[in-house]
């Protein structure tokens, strides 16, 4: 149905991954750009993750590195490609239909309405009617998902979302600007106190009980304060290495978004 329109979604972390599985299971032919060295917290489930592990599957579908020249065998392989272009210079070749910004950088790091028939942008950063066609909201909480026409997401209050009653102690910080070197793996049960990796030799602590769920690969060069794993309180294996419901609710709503946009392009 939809495969004569092609997807680019910039980022490929998880929040992103959602969208891109959702957009490619139902037809959409879906390309994701990256950086160089993307930094993920939740590798197991990031399409970008093949950039260091040459191909990478979430939840049966499979993403693949590769550059321009090969983006169109990696797509009739049935898989996705996943470009380093931080800068999305391979919409200039391709034309994409649809551009999802799902970078979450929160802010517009570039993106531009004119950039193709259907622009859309996660979370804040983005006004939709000035930069982009629509915004979906990204905040936990009874609008996550919510498709804005006009307007904007609400503003990053750097609070992370409420799981079991825990929110910034579920989130590990790095103390320092600094190498990464894990102690675990992602998966790993731990306990308050359990040391979870270290950033130039200083330990970052486990703040309470749970499963390790995200952590930044090992050998990462990381600023002081920035997002390096995540413990959750429901210590359920599985919830590792499948996407989040928050993932699934921002990609339902950009789907539904799609829709709506694709339907009011035609008609103009």
């Amino acid at each position: 149905m939809f495969s004569k329109h092609c997807v680019i979604v910039k980022g490929g972390g998880d929040l992103a991954t959602a969208v891109a599985h959702k957009l490619f299971r139902v037809g959409f032919h879906v390309v994701i750009t990256e950086l160089e060295k993307p930094m993920m917290v939740r590798r197991k489930v990031s399409f970008a993750n093949c950039i260091y592990e040459s191909e990478w599957t979430v939840e049966g579908i499979t993403s693949v590195m590769t550059d321009a020249e090969g983006m169109d065998r990696v797509l009739k392989d049935g898989k996705i490609p996943v470009l380093i272009d931080p800068t999305c210079n391979i919409s200039k070749q391709i034309q994409p239909s649809i551009i999802i910004d799902a970078i979450l950088a929160k802010r517009n790091l570039g993106t531009q309405l004119k950039d193709a028939p259907v622009v859309i942008g996660l979370g804040p950063g983005f006004i939709a009617g000035e930069d982009v066609n629509a915004v979906i909201e990204t905040k936990r909480g009874h609008n996550l998902g919510r498709i804005i026409f006009c307007g904007a997401a609400e503003p990053n209050t750097g609070v992370p979302g409420d799981i079991k009653g825990y929110t910034t102690q579920r989130i590990l910080r790095s103390p320092c600007e600094g190498i990464v070197e894990n102690q675990v793996e992602i998966g790993s049960v731990v306990k308050q106190g359990d040391i979870i990796c270290a950033v130039n030799g200083e330990e970052v602590n486990a703040q309470i009980d749970g499963i390790v769920r995200g952590l930044i690969a090992t050998n990462s060069n990381v600023s002081l304060g920035e997002k390096i794993g995540d413990v959750d309180p429901r210590s359920d294996v599985e919830y590792c290495t499948t996407i989040s419901d928050k993932g699934r609710s921002i990609a339902g709503g950009v789907l539904e978004a799609v829709m709506i946009l694709l339907e009011d392009s035609k008609c103009k």
